[in-house]
């Protein structure tokens, strides 16, 4: 969290069901059927159940981000913290963040998302220009 040190404004942005936000590969798809009493049944976006899920969730997002990962982005599974030295770079981190996001269609639950936060709560931290408790 060292890297947050000078910031002053905080948004954070919160993906709506981040692993169903991934395609499973086509030829990937009949490796996770199963059959029930219902019938049978293949996923073609990336369960919750699957085991390393969130693993390539993180994997993906990692790779989304990396240029900006310690420069204005932390990134956990679904949770993305954007934070800035002032509110005229936080404009431009939040537009490639969100650039970012559109170009990869992922989507943001809008009401679980909070912008341009003088301190925010953030993976059960509270975060400030004071620093992180």
């Amino acid at each position: 969290m060292d890297q947050l040190r000078g910031a002053i404004v905080f948004s954070k942005v919160d993906l709506r069901s981040g692993y169903h936000q991934l395609r499973v590969k086509s030829e990937d798809i009949p490796k996770t059927a199963f059959r029930t009493r219902c019938g049978h049944f293949e996923y073609l976006v990336m369960p919750f159940c699957v085991t390393n899920a969130p693993a390539i969730f993180t994997d993906y997002m990692n790779r989304i981000f990396h240029p900006y990962l310690d420069s204005f982005v932390v990134v956990f599974i679904d949770d993305i913290l954007v934070y800035s030295r002032n509110r005229e770079e936080h404009a431009k981190h939040l537009r490639v963040v969100l650039d970012l996001l559109k170009r990869n269609q992922l989507h943001a639950k809008l009401s679980k998302c909070d912008f341009w936060l003088e301190s925010v709560n953030f993976l059960g931290h509270v975060i400030s220009r004071k620093g992180w408790q």
